[in-house]
Formats: structure tokens, C-alpha cells, sequence
């Protein structure tokens, strides 16, 4: 297996960030992962599932070349539980077995390790919050923690760059405190879907991509969507490292 450093140099950041992307490691060729929310019940009259499965495949419809990316995506998979609904905080609505069933959630995972992933990015869109804003989420106390909050940094800038989403930075996955759902490594409340003990990905972030009242109208439009799938691809091809001819 053909391991390759990437160098990267940003205009955005100070040093530390430069020398925090150099460490970062892809196979030959990366591998990119996609986990769209499968969430339906998410906001009045709005559907989050198919909102950023459509952001997902503007991603996957202009791929940096050289890569393998991937969508994984519990909605219409039979004999899941919680495939079209359900929270990443909760044990009920993702680690747990109902009836003989794993959840989408853990399907989407398990999919996702199958094809061993450099990268995993799950995209969804916030509520509640009031606020038309992106933000960036990662897992804490993982041994990537700092690596996965400047690779989320990169993708978070160009979509707020990209479109007038207000770019609300990075997070532990502790903040929004809810749930049951915890890391038997630190204790804290995490998002199931970026636990290194569920997930195999050695890179892994979430993103909050709007607000499902406040950014409606811009989330349901499809060339917003494609603008953001755009620059997620921009992103990308910032964090890998270059390509051998």
C-alpha cells in the first residue's frame, strides 16, 4: 500500500496550520468518503436527507481527478432501523440492534469502512439555531483531532467563501451536549459517526451546513447546492497532496 505525504501550502493560515497539513497521509490513489444525512424528520416541510444527498452529488459530479470518492447513504436501504431518521448522539438510533437490524447509521459506516477511506466527510444541516451559518465538527480526544480540525478548516473556508453562509468555525463533538452516545475513550458525548472506534477512517469531520428554517430557500435551491458540492472539491484538492505524473 502506497503511502504519500501531502505538503500543503495555504494562503490562509499561519504556520502552524502549514505544518499541521504537511503530516497528513493519503493511499495511492485517496480515497474519499461521503456520508450524507439520511435524516427526514429534520425542520417543517424540509427535507435533510435528500438536501444534502443532492450537495453530495454536486461533490461527486466533479471529483478531483486522481481520486476514488464514494457516497454511502442508508435511505433507501431495507431492513435498517432509523434509516431515514434519528440522531448521531443517540445509542437507540445508531449503535444499537432492533429487532436483528443494525441502523442506517451503522450500515453507512460499515459501507464506509469497506472501502477504506483516507477521508470521511458527513454532511448535514443544522436546526434551531437561528443562524445562517456553516460549521465544522470533529471527534474529540482522537489521535487526528488536530490534523481533522484543519482539514475541516480548509473545506469549511471555500464554502463560505463560495456562497454567504457565515463560517462558524470548528468543534468538538461534545458542544452541542445531547443524547447518549459516548466515546469509551474519553467519556464524552460524541457523534457516532466519527468515533475512531466505530469509524476506520484515519481523517474524519461533519459539516452543519445552514440552518434547516433560517437557510431554507438557499438550501433547497439546486445551484447553491452545487456551489457548495463545488467547493467541497476545491477543498479537497488543497488537502491532497499533489499528483505524481
Amino acid at each position: 500500500m502506497v503511502i504519500v505525504a501531502a505538503s500543503v501550502l495555504l494562503l490562509v493560515g499561519c504556520s502552524s496550520s502549514k505544518s499541521v497539513l504537511a503530516d497528513v497521509q493519503f493511499k495511492a490513489p485517496p480515497v474519499i468518503v461521503f456520508q450524507p444525512s439520511h435524516q427526514s424528520d429534520t425542520g417543517k416541510d424540509f427535507n435533510e436527507g435528500l438536501v444534502c444527498s443532492a450537495i453530495v452529488d454536486a461533490a461527486l459530479a466533479a471529483p478531483v481527478p486522481g481520486t476514488k470518492q464514494f457516497k454511502v447513504w442508508s435511505y433507501y436501504i431495507p431492513d435498517l432501523h432509523h434509516a431515514q431518521t434519528g440522531s448521531n448522539t443517540k445509542i437507540s438510533h445508531t449503535s444499537a440492534v432492533d429487532s436483528g437490524r443494525i441502523s442506517g447509521y451503522a450500515y453507512e459506516i460499515n459501507e464506509s469502512n469497506k472501502l477504506e477511506p483516507d477521508l470521511f466527510i458527513a454532511v448535514h444541516n443544522n436546526g434551531a439555531t437561528n443562524k445562517h451559518y456553516c460549521w465544522g465538527f470533529v471527534h474529540e480526544g482522537d489521535p487526528n483531532e488536530k490534523i481533522n480540525r484543519e482539514l475541516a478548516r480548509v473545506i469549511l473556508d471555500e464554502i463560505c467563501t463560495a456562497t454567504d453562509l457565515f463560517n462558524a468555525g470548528i468543534h468538538g463533538d461534545s458542544e452541542p451536549n445531547r443524547n447518549d452516545y459516548r466515546c469509551v475513550s474519553t467519556g464524552k458525548l460524541s457523534f457516532y459517526s466519527l468515533d475512531e472506534h466505530v469509524n476506520k477512517a484515519p481523517y474524519r469531520l461533519l459539516l452543519e451546513i445552514g440552518d434547516n428554517a433560517v437557510s431554507r430557500e438557499f438550501l433547497l435551491n439546486a445551484d447553491n447546492q452545487k456551489k457548495i458540492g463545488e467547493a467541497i472539491q476545491r477543498a479537497i484538492k488543497k488537502i491532497l497532496p499533489p499528483q505524481e505524473k
